[in-house]
């Protein structure tokens, strides 16, 4: 029977079917033993906790234009996709999820069985990120996909900070951070949300039964050496005095 075609160009249409075809037919699966010279990509993996956006969508169709050339040039190629665990943030969502459902925080549960968590929402809302790379057309090998929270890109992550550790690359030391009292765990500026306040109030600390005073200018004096002089600082953050290592007086 004859199919009335759209009369104009409808992607779902079309791309679902083509996208589908191409899958099953292997055209994206690199094969490791081949003689052909060898070409690969890892896609940045996006963070599990959100969906594609605009900045994705850029990425896959530079990408995938490479990919393709080189397919196309005789080049085996791997273009390898993935997505990442997102640490502070996909703790936090999963343990959102775990006080509404159970009243559970992680630490009821211990580390196993919150990792364990993280990957039954991994499974659960992970795929969201897959759907929408196959509907760009992304010629991504699905048969090697990785998480990185897998056991072997885990062990090769731990292995490089031994390694860089033991170089004497990486080490520990007395800083001021970040620090967020309801996930107990020092956090990166980019996770750090300001309010700016007018003048003193007290305000709720997760983890601390009372309130705590902020918005107060606090004032203290530094003495100067041979000296009775003193050099008064005034801040907001009392505690950065004991990053304090020098004072610079505009003279």
């Amino acid at each position: 029977s004859k199919k009335d075609l759209p009369p104009t160009y409808d992607p779902a249409f079309v791309e679902k079917d083509w996208y589908e075809w191409w899958e099953k037919n292997g055209f994206f699966t690199a094969d490791a033993s081949s003689e052909k010279p060898k070409y690969t990509i890892i896609y940045p993996p996006p963070n599990v906790t959100g969906s594609l956006h605009l900045g994705h969508a850029l990425t896959i169709s530079i990408e995938d234009a490479l990919i393709r050339w080189k397919r196309m040039s005789g080049y085996e190629v791997l273009w390898l996709p993935g997505t990442d665990h997102a640490g502070i943030s996909c703790q936090v969502v999963v343990e959102k999820k775990l006080q509404k459902d159970q009243h559970l925080s992680r630490h009821d549960l211990g580390r196993e069985k919150f990792i364990a968590e993280v990957w039954k929402w991994k499974d659960e809302y992970g795929s969201r990120i897959d759907f929408q790379a196959r509907r760009i057309g992304a010629s991504l090998d699905w048969t090697r996909e990785r998480f990185t929270l897998d056991e072997q890109l885990s062990a090769a992550v731990l292995d490089t900070f031994v390694t860089l550790h033991r170089d004497g690359l990486m080490y520990r030391e007395k800083k001021l951070v970040n620090w967020s009292c309801a996930l107990r765990s020092a956090i990166s500026d980019l996770e750090v949300e300001y309010d700016e306040l007018v003048g003193p109030v007290k305000l709720a600390v997760p983890g601390h039964k009372y309130k705590a005073q902020f918005g107060v200018l606090f004032k203290f004096a530094y003495k100067v050496v041979d000296s009775e002089e003193e050099v008064v600082v005034a801040t907001t953050r009392l505690e950065t005095m004991l990053g304090d290592t020098a004072v610079a007086v505009n003279p």
